[in-house]
């Protein structure tokens, strides 16, 4: 079997929420070309079917009138080789996706491939997301996301995971040293964050000083791991998964 490795050099993703309702529906078009050496990419991002919605219901779910965006420029080429990766692994489905989904055009050896639509859904979907993400940071739309977390043993340990997808990068600091971590690792860990239920009611201001352990997402709440955050599905564990992927960086110090 030939390597696609180094014959893939443009892509063009193309994702709709499908059944996903308003005011978070929307459809974007990445397009993504490294034939001349460097990344340069194009985005175009639409959130759909706002009109049936007020403003008030629209800003009450953290949006603005105006969330579509585009660009066209450059990002970091440090993220050609995690595509060609994910490209040369994926499989692909004649499986439909009218309830929303990703497609995947390439151009290999100069030659156009059509559409395809990949089995690993998730794995692509989640890979548009991170370039999205890329994009914000390097036009200085959105800061790099910055996760401080608390351990109290015996003693007390701070530490702190910042993502810069800009250049596709996570410090992980502590104790006045940095250092970079596997960016797989952290941004599984930077999922389960994500996944349990915030109590903000129980939130406080600043860091305790009492056993446990303790976030704080970028909004200047510390949280409780346990008592503020909450698993949502009894069956999955993601605040013991949180705390020990936090246990095991601050272990290596």
């Amino acid at each position: 079997m030939t390597s696609t490795k180094n014959t893939i050099n443009r892509l063009v993703l193309e994702y709709d929420s499908g059944i996903v309702p308003p005011p978070y529906s929307h459809v974007f078009r990445l397009e993504l070309d490294w034939s001349k050496g460097d990344l340069s990419v194009s985005l175009d991002l639409h959130y759909t079917e706002r009109e049936e919605l007020s403003e008030e219901e629209i800003f009450d779910e953290g949006f603005t009138l105006n969330d579509d965006y585009s660009y066209k420029g450059k990002l970091n080429s440090v993220w050609i080789k995690p595509l060609q990766q994910l490209f040369e692994k994926t499989k692909w489905t004649s499986k439909d996706i009218e309830d929303g989904g990703i497609t995947v055009a390439a151009l290999e050896k100069g030659k156009d491939e059509g559409v395809k639509i990949p089995a690993n859904q998730e794995e692509w979907q989640l890979m548009a997301q991170d370039l999205i993400q890329a994009i914000y940071e390097t036009v200085k739309k959105e800061a790099p996301l910055k996760i401080d977390y608390r351990q109290v043993t015996d003693q007390i340990a701070d530490c702190s995971l910042t993502v810069h997808f800009s250049v596709r990068e996570v410090i992980f600091e502590m104790s006045g040293s940095s250092r970079v971590i596997n960016w797989e690792y952290a941004i599984q860990l930077m999922k389960l964050v994500f996944t349990p239920d915030y109590h903000y009611e129980l939130a406080k201001e600043e860091a305790s000083n009492k056993r446990g352990a303790f976030i704080n997402c970028g909004d200047g709440y510390w949280h409780e791991l346990g008592k503020g955050v909450v698993n949502i599905d009894p069956s999955f564990d993601a605040v013991g998964k949180i705390k020990s992927g936090f246990s095991d960086l601050i272990a290596e110090g």
